[in-house]
């Protein structure tokens, strides 16, 4: 179903407002578990770890849920479509990934931030735990360039469906000319699917240990 193109501009105004937003907070939550991780004055310390927790639960969750409902909605209601070409299957993969990772991850977050306002950290405190949140933010920051990267470059052509699909418009109006697909697009998408199972089951083993 297509939009009209007051709808269809607004949709991506807020997808691409809330996609940026998204990638801002990330950068400044990796700012403040750096802070956190490296700080030597306690209040400091204390302070990055709940500003940390109001920016994961009021900026970060909000925005990575738009950004993914938007862009969802944006897909369907215009030509490039959610798996005509392989950049936006590629990208829909990726921000599922990040937000599926910052949701896991928003328990280890908590754990840190109640600690933080119970007590002061020293620097061995949850170690693990605080050096795991500098790791995930610079990961997350990196997938949402990235995707990022995917929205201006749109690599790799379109899908077999895509190509299907255009087909079939153009046999009800006027020839075109036939593309091919692109094999290496099929194995970029193959290789996202397996790098995330096996983001998502080493958060998951990851957060298990963490509870202990």
């Amino acid at each position: 179903m297509m939009m009209t193109t007051g709808v269809r501009k607004f949709v991506l105004t807020t997808h691409i407002t809330s996609s940026i937003g998204w990638l801002g907070s990330v950068a400044a939550f990796l700012a403040l578990a750096v802070a956190g991780i490296a700080g030597d004055e306690t209040q400091l310390v204390r302070a990055s770890y709940v500003a940390m927790h109001l920016i994961t639960w009021f900026v970060i969750v909000p925005l990575s849920i738009a950004a993914l409902a938007t862009g969802f909605v944006d897909s369907l209601g215009t030509p490039w479509g959610l798996f005509r070409h392989y950049w936006v299957v590629a990208k829909l993969l990726l921000t599922v990934l990040a937000t599926a990772v910052l949701l896991v991850h928003t328990q280890p977050i908590d754990r840190v931030a109640a600690v933080a306002t119970q007590a002061d950290l020293t620097r061995m405190d949850l170690w693990q735990v605080r050096l795991q949140l500098v790791g995930d933010a610079a990961a997350a920051l990196f997938v949402l360039c990235a995707a990022t990267a995917l929205s201006v470059y749109k690599p790799w052509g379109m899908t077999a469906y895509g190509l299907r699909k255009q087909s079939e418009a153009a046999a009800r109006w006027v020839p075109s000319v036939r593309q091919s697909a692109r094999p290496a697009g099929r194995y970029v998408i193959i290789g996202i699917v397996g790098f995330v199972l096996l983001m998502l089951a080493l958060h998951l083993l990851g957060g298990g240990r963490h509870r202990h």
